[in-house]
């Protein structure tokens, strides 16, 4: 019988815990959400200014 690849953190390549998957511990699972909501990983993409254009005219 062949046993099922052991898989590893996506942080530190570590064995994988199933109870933090993808991680290998809380840890890891911590410092991946941090970089998450400090901004530091980000979906490329263009701004853009839809709502200021096309409405036409000023509030004054």
């Amino acid at each position: 019988m062949t046993r099922p690849p052991v898989r590893e953190c996506s942080r530190c390549d570590k064995p994988m815990d199933p109870a933090y998957r993808p991680f290998c511990s809380k840890r890891c699972a911590d410092i991946d959400l941090q970089k998450w909501l400090t901004g530091s990983y980000a979906i490329p993409g263009s701004e853009t200014d839809d709502e200021s254009e096309g409405e036409g005219g000023d509030d004054r």
